[in-house]
């Protein structure tokens, strides 16, 4: 969005970007407008949104204006002491809640850790549920997403989709996991291929799939355990 050099207060209202956070939340902000909040003004140039987008292209986007130390960022022009200070106090606390995410994450290490992790989401639920739980390294939940909904099969859960957010997570590994409304955990032949071509498909991309593991009603099986990886 460009403002043309616009005081915060010469722009319309609702473009303003404390009041659109304020309105729509800050997921509804772009970058540049989330650090003209941490920013707060510009100069008599620039509005605080001009000024933030500036700085994220000379710093080369957000990971570079993270690497940038105070004496760098008051090289840039229209950024002072306070406001260096302020940009670095936002990323520290992005970083610090991240470290907070990773430390709180479970660490899955066998199928009844998995099965204690997805039991209450989806035994109640009245259609199959594929998800995928991405792990780091140290077998660390580092993401989880629902993949598909519906009648399980090799065409409704497609490796690309799978091991495609994977490679954008940088996970290690992979487990999938997926509700039998009957309440019957056992595997079906449908559920034996696929889980054999997911573990294809892993080994060719080098993200391993350690397990498959269907959740019934207080109930569940691990493919892995069943011999099918």
């Amino acid at each position: 969005m460009e403002y043309n050099g616009l005081t915060l207060r010469e722009m319309p209202q609702e473009e303003r970007p404390r009041e659109r956070m304020l309105a729509q939340g800050a997921k509804a902000l772009s970058n540049a407008e989330l650090l003209a909040v941490l920013l707060r003004t510009g100069s008599v140039r620039e509005s605080a949104v001009t000024l933030a987008q500036r700085l994220l292209a000379e710093a080369g986007g957000l990971r570079g204006l993270a690497e940038r130390t105070t004496e760098e960022l008051t090289r840039l022009r229209g950024i002072g002491v306070a406001k260096a200070l302020q940009v670095q106090a936002g990323i520290e606390l992005g970083r610090r809640l991240s470290a907070a995410a990773r430390e709180s994450a479970p660490v899955l290490r066998a199928p009844r850790d998995v099965a204690e992790l997805l039991m209450e989401e989806l035994r109640f639920l009245r259609q199959e549920h594929f998800v995928v739980l991405y792990l780091n390294t140290k077998n660390r939940l580092i993401g989880k997403e629902t993949l598909s909904v519906g009648s399980l099969n090799a065409t409704v859960v497609h490796p690309r989709e799978v091991f495609r957010s994977a490679i954008l997570r940088s996970a290690a590994s992979i487990i999938c996991a997926h509700n039998h409304p009957s309440g019957d955990p056992e595997p079906s032949r449908e559920d034996v291929l696929l889980t054999r071509r997911l573990a294809e498909a892993g080994e060719l991309i080098g993200i391993r799939l350690l397990d498959h593991v269907v959740i019934g009603d207080h109930r569940f099986s691990s493919l892995k355990e069943q011999g099918h990886l």
